[in-house]
Order: structure tokens, then C-alpha cells, then sequence
């Protein structure tokens, strides 16, 4: 007779040994690049093999661990609980086998390396500052810097493949398994060309319904913030004619047009400081929001991460006392 603590064991032995023998590496690597992506076709075609390929180790996954880890979007993917849970622990079980390999191959002779994700509040001015400062700091650590989407940046740093990300704080799913350090309160600023006819304007929030603008794509930090904004002025579900929080872009279409557009201060405070582009005076708690660092709660500690973070709150302050000076103009 086997009593109920024998029964327990013999099955938590079944369970080990179908995890053991079935779940491969694969299943790992196409899991989290499904994850990062939200596409089973993007992952595909990063990894370079094919889409049913990819389809296949992911059902085999949900097979072995029980648990479906993705929710359809549209035509896309996205991480459900499970699947958030389990990515924390997939990304940080890589990144210890890529640290292990790095050790073993390059011993002696390798360069550190820490990638930070730079949302567009921080990466004209914040971050560069920042990067300078810890290049003097850390000389022997490789700082390295991606751009991209919102949704992209915290799927990678909760996969690992960034370390930590600055910006604006998420909101919603994309805060899932994130912690947020905040280093200044920012507003979003509604911006035009030096000679537009809102500056003139005794109530511009009045005004703003006459001009077309531009405004966050659903993906951006400040959607939201934006989008209540509007909402608030009597312009629900506002839709922009053009969509972007790209400087480039913004910045040559606004001066070349009518157009009025919605973006982070960081993002223009050095073509505010010039002149070639204008704040249009709106005033609302609604439009401000925390900047800072956002780091995986699952991280693992790095010293170079804290380096970097102590660079980061030096730079703010910084541009504090920059924006304190008689005359100048706000940056943060």
C-alpha cells in the first residue's frame, strides 16, 4: 500500500521526468521571440525558420506546461498571465546561459555590455547626458542604446534582452512584471510654429478644434495621457491626422504646416530652447506624467545597472538646475 505522501511523489516524479525529456531549448528560444515580437511571423523570421515551425514549438510548450500563454490580438498575440509569469523566468534562465557561454568563450578579454531602451522623452537629451557621464564612470562597459515602440522595449526588458528602459512610466499591461524608479514629473506639450495663429489666441483650448493635429500612435506611453486630455476639453476619441512621436518627422511637419502637435517636453525642449518650435500655453495637471528607469522585476543584479541609474539621477539634476537659470527654458 502506498500512503498519500508516496502518491504525491510518484507524481510530482512523472511530472519532472515529462518536463525533462520533452521541453527543449527551442521551445524556450521561440517562446520568447514570440513574446518580444507579438507575432508568430516576425519570430520566424528572426530566428530564420518557418512560421509553422515556430506555431508548432509553441503548442508543444503550452502542451508541456498546461497552460495556454498567449491571448489573440487582432491578428497578432499577446502574453496572457501564464505567459507573462512564465517569460519572467524563460528570459532570466537565457540570459544566464548567454552569460555562461560569454564567460567560457571570451574569459579574460570580454567587454561588459548594458542595453538600455530609450523611449523618446529620454532620448534626446536625458539619456545622452547620462551615457557621457557613465562612459567616464565605466569605461570598460559597452553602453548599448535601442530605439523602438513602446510595446517592443518592455517585452524586451522583460525577456531580458534590455537591462532597463527610460521614459515615460507604463501604464496597463505593458507595467506587467516592471518596476518603476521616477526621476522628474514631465509634461506633454501641444507645440506649433513660431507664427501660428493659436499663439494669438486668448483661450487656445477653444482654438484647438480648427487645427489639424498630430498625435501619439496607440502604442506611445502618452496616448493615454493625451487621449484624456482631449477628452477633457470636449474631444473624445480624437483622431489625429498624422500619428507619431518621432522628432524628425514632427518636427519638419509642424514648422512647414498648420499643424499642431502633442509630444513629451524631453522630446522638443532643445527646439523649444531655440525657438523653432513653440509651446502653446494649455496649463492642465492632465498633460503631466513621472519620467524614470524601469527595470524587470526579475532581474538579476548588476552592478553596471546602478552605475548607470546613479548617472541617470545626476543628469536629472542636472537639467534642473539648467532649467533654474534666469531665462532659460524648461527641459524636464
Amino acid at each position: 500500500m502506498f500512503s498519500n505522501i508516496d502518491i504525491i511523489r510518484q507524481t510530482d516524479t512523472i511530472l519532472f521526468m515529462n518536463w525533462d525529456t520533452h521541453l527543449r531549448l527551442r521551445h524556450v528560444r521561440c517562446f520568447l521571440e514570440i513574446a518580444r515580437a507579438e507575432s508568430v511571423s516576425v519570430a520566424a523570421d528572426r530566428l530564420n525558420i518557418t512560421q509553422p515551425a515556430v506555431s508548432r514549438s509553441l503548442r508543444e510548450l503550452e502542451d508541456i506546461l498546461g497552460a495556454q500563454l498567449f491571448d489573440r490580438a487582432g491578428r497578432g498575440l499577446r502574453l496572457n498571465e501564464a505567459g507573462r509569469m512564465f517569460q519572467s523566468h524563460a528570459a532570466a534562465s537565457m540570459t544566464e546561459l548567454m552569460r555562461g557561454y560569454d564567460r567560457l568563450v571570451k574569459e579574460g578579454g570580454a567587454t561588459i555590455r548594458l542595453s538600455v531602451g530609450a523611449l523618446p522623452t529620454a532620448s534626446t537629451d536625458l539619456l545622452p547626458r547620462a551615457a557621457l557621464r557613465f562612459r567616464e564612470e565605466a569605461p570598460n562597459v559597452r553602453l548599448h542604446i535601442l530605439t523602438g515602440p513602446n510595446w517592443l522595449l518592455f517585452n524586451q526588458l522583460r525577456d531580458g534582452t534590455l537591462d532597463l528602459v527610460v521614459g515615460r512610466m507604463p501604464e496597463g499591461e505593458t507595467s506587467s512584471g516592471v518596476t518603476f524608479q521616477q526621476l522628474y514629473i514631465e509634461d506633454v506639450v501641444l507645440v506649433c510654429r513660431p507664427d501660428h495663429p493659436i499663439i494669438a489666441a486668448s483661450n487656445p483650448e477653444v482654438e484647438i478644434r480648427r487645427f489639424p493635429l498630430i498625435l501619439p500612435p496607440k502604442g506611445a506611453v502618452i496616448f493615454s495621457t493625451v487621449d484624456r486630455y482631449l477628452s477633457s476639453i470636449g474631444l473624445p476619441e480624437m483622431r489625429g491626422d498624422i500619428e507619431t512621436v518621432a522628432l524628425p518627422a514632427g518636427r519638419k511637419i509642424v514648422q512647414s504646416s498648420n499643424m499642431l502637435w502633442f509630444i513629451s517636453r524631453g522630446v522638443v525642449a532643445e527646439e523649444v530652447r531655440l525657438g523653432t518650435l513653440i509651446t502653446v500655453d494649455l496649463a492642465s495637471p492632465l498633460l503631466s506624467g513621472p519620467v524614470g528607469i524601469s527595470v524587470s522585476r526579475f532581474a538579476p543584479l548588476k552592478v553596471e545597472r546602478n552605475v548607470l541609474a546613479d548617472c541617470l539621477r545626476a543628469s536629472t539634476d542636472e537639467l534642473v538646475a539648467l532649467q533654474m537659470r534666469p531665462g532659460s527654458q524648461r527641459h524636464c
